[in-house]
């Protein structure tokens, strides 16, 4: 969903003009593609653009016949962009078949207003979707609470099971007014929130990575004169830490919280808070014997017998990303930034870290020796 950060923007300013767009989304990729399913770019009759589908190669030709193609409605269009096929290939040849849906406000303005608040709230969602037939461009959506559990429409039910499954699909639609028709279910994952507690000089460039990527990022620290909306103006919030209370956060267990304040007294406070926060990240720069002192100082506040002191504290480290970040090299700000950010991203996705160049070999080896297969709608 990190399109939406761009794409948003323009079509709320579209949408208060009541200007027309056309709105390109990938639903299949066949082979390789630089972009997977779910990646979007808004197009306005300008010529102006929000968003990727590819790696520069097919948006241009997509936005030069969008509005053309979505006269009569929504449509799927196919782009390879292999070098071998039988079309006009596009780009370098990367060696993959990419269909690309279409569609202009009267069926994009629903999807949008929908993405926007699952964007905003930060919650997960899936969308089902008629790709063809006369009720192409037709949905359903489903979220956590929707409301919609006992809905016995066929296309409820794809995006429920779809949101369930927390898995994108395709499927057949067989319906009593029009023929089978192609469903593509799309599954949403809630946007990932930072918390970052401390506004050191080293915070700046953490802040703009996360921003880059999508997230939403909040900032915390004791110190007024530090944390400041002008010293931060990409983070969404920015809070003054009260020595008193801690403030009341939606943290979510997508979320990802980091300290780095460079105060034992504030990493002490802030961290006691957030042991026992469901996240699925949390990390603490510094040294791990740093790290662990703040726990036996936590656990001996909670008077814990001797025992049970170096049981929970254990166990307290082997949650915790501490030292955190990936072992990339580098120790300037944005050099230990960019390896926080590795790791949370790596830890979101629950991938290796490995080099692709062995990923893709593994994975090129396994395509190469078993029986070809068409991946669609994944």
């Amino acid at each position: 969903m990190t399109d939406l950060d761009r794409i948003l923007p323009l079509w709320r300013e579209l949408r208060a003009s009541g200007s027309e767009y056309v709105l390109a989304t990938v639903v299949s990729v066949e082979g390789s593609g630089y972009r997977k399913p779910g990646a979007r770019m808004l197009i306005t009759p300008d010529g102006r653009r929000a968003g990727t589908i590819s790696g520069g190669c097919l948006e241009g030709e997509v936005a030069r016949k969008a509005f053309w193609h979505t006269e009569r409605g929504p449509q799927v269009r196919r782009y390879s962009t292999a070098a071998d096929d039988g079309d006009v290939p596009f780009g370098m040849g990367c060696g993959g078949v990419v269909h690309v849906l279409l569609e202009r406000r009267a069926t994009a303005d629903e999807l949008l207003q929908h993405l926007s608040e699952s964007f905003e709230n930060r919650v997960a969602t899936a969308i089902a979707t008629i790709l063809d037939g006369p009720s192409a461009g037709h949905r359903a959506f489903f979220s956590a609470g929707s409301g919609l559990e006992a809905n016995s429409d066929q296309l409820v039910s794809l995006a429920r099971q779809g949101f369930h499954d927390e898995h994108s699909s395709s499927h057949s639609l067989a319906a009593p007014t029009h023929p089978v028709a192609k469903v593509w279910v799309e599954w949403c994952p809630a946007r990932p929130g930072l918390f970052i507690f401390g506004a050191g000089d080293d915070a700046m460039p953490l802040v703009k990575l996360a921003r880059q990527l999508g997230w939403y990022v909040m900032l915390a620290d004791g110190r007024s004169h530090l944390a400041t909306a002008k010293r931060f103006p990409e983070a969404h919030d920015v809070l003054v830490l009260d020595p008193n209370q801690f403030p009341r956060l939606t943290l979510r267990p997508t979320d990802a919280a980091v300290l780095m304040t460079h105060s034992l007294e504030q990493d002490t406070r802030v961290l006691g808070e957030l042991l026992h926060r469901d996240l699925a990240y949390l990390g603490v720069l510094g040294p791990r014997r740093r790290t662990r002192d703040i726990l036996l100082s936590i656990a001996r506040n909670r008077h814990l017998p001797t025992l049970q002191t170096e049981a929970q504290v254990e166990s307290w480290m082997a949650r915790l990303h501490a030292p955190m970040g990936l072992d990339l090299g580098g120790d300037t700000p944005a050099e230990v930034a960019l390896a926080i950010v590795s790791e949370i991203q790596q830890n979101r996705h629950r991938t290796s870290g490995a080099p692709l160049r062995k990923v893709r070999a593994t994975a090129d080896l396994r395509e190469f020796t078993e029986p070809a297969t068409t991946r669609s709608f994944v």
